[in-house]
């Protein structure tokens, strides 16, 4: 008797814990990868637990997309570029917010064999240069040029398919190749499979100065659930400090749970991106956080890029700033 009531107990008071967790649904913004480490290591870790929270991720095919699902309610909570966030926002007004900052410095740049022909932004002029038709660097490369001293008409540019780029960049069939230094490590190994070395020339080195991937959330659940917005938030910069102290772990952490992601090449994108998160920008404020200059220079380049008028749009609208991680 005594044990069929002490069972009995147990199993009410576990039942009660599952119940207990509050579940937010996060949306990605593109396929799982070492850049998106933080979200698995916080399920994996039990770090979401820790903060009663049972996380589920949806996949997700760009910010646009993930922007949609977070205004429309399939989402909570998830990542995409801060610049993609103003341009609808500005636009549409749509009601999603950023309520965290990842990568404080964008992750655009020039890739380039390392045989002495090209050792500045200065030098791609009248280079070939080869880019995917659907990244958005398409939208800052004028004004990256520009800020070098001259035009888009002064390079030949190529637009290829995204898996085609590194190849064409180790064959030299291209001079240039522009990509996110999230893909750095791919990009080096398939260079030194041809017997080449890399340079990486990062855009926010001529000028390029802007948040990128940021968390983002829905305006309901934000204020419809609060709480647990903030819990989630506090989750998942402990997930972000787990992440870079903690690589190789991490990227083991997103093997487990999507077997196709290799630990290696996962393990080198979190290495890689390592000065995306951490860098003079997040360290004047804490990494999370948002400055409110260099947000105005992320909307200055994201308006000039897309062809808005810089004064019809307050950045700070972008933000809900009662959510953010307190300055340390």
């Amino acid at each position: 008797m005594f044990k069929t009531l002490s069972s009995t107990v147990l199993l009410t008071t576990l039942s009660f814990s599952v119940l207990a967790a509050d579940k937010v649904k996060f949306q990605l913004d593109w396929l799982p990868g070492g850049d998106k480490a933080p979200v698995y290591v916080g399920i994996d870790k039990g770090i979401f637990e820790k903060y009663d929270l049972d996380v589920t991720i949806n996949q997700g095919r760009g910010s646009t997309e993930a922007i949609t699902k977070l205004a429309t309610g399939i989402s909570d909570v998830g990542i995409a570029d801060i610049s993609a966030l103003m341009v609808a926002k500005a636009k549409d007004g749509v009601p999603v917010s950023a309520v965290y900052s990842i990568f404080s410095q964008a992750p655009h740049a020039f890739f380039v064999v390392d045989n002495g022909k090209i050792n500045s932004i200065a030098d791609i002029k009248g280079k070939r240069v080869a880019t995917s038709p659907f990244t958005s660097s398409n939208l800052y490369l004028p004004l990256v040029l520009e800020q070098s001293g001259f035009s888009e008409d002064e390079i030949k540019l190529i637009k290829a398919d995204p898996g085609a780029l590194g190849p064409m960049l180790a064959t030299e069939n291209t001079d240039v190749l522009i990509s996110w230094v999230t893909s750095k490590e791919r990009l080096i190994s398939q260079a030194k499979q041809a017997g080449k070395e890399l340079k990486v020339m990062p855009w926010h080195e001529a000028g390029l100065e802007q948040y990128a991937t940021s968390v983002i959330a829905s305006d309901k659940f934000l204020e419809e659930r609060p709480e647990v917005a903030k819990r989630f938030i506090e989750a998942y910069a402990e997930a972000v400090e787990y992440t870079w102290a903690n690589p190789v772990k991490s990227a083991e952490s997103i093997n487990k749970m999507v077997p196709e992601v290799d630990v290696k090449v996962a393990t080198d994108t979190i290495n890689s991106i390592y000065d995306l998160v951490y860098n003079p920008i997040s360290k004047s404020t804490s990494v999370g956080q948002f400055d409110a200059k260099h947000l105005a220079s992320t909307w200055k380049w994201t308006s000039l890029a897309q062809g808005i008028d810089e004064a019809s749009f307050n950045p700070e609208a972008t933000l809900n700033r009662d959510f953010l991680p307190e300055t340390k």
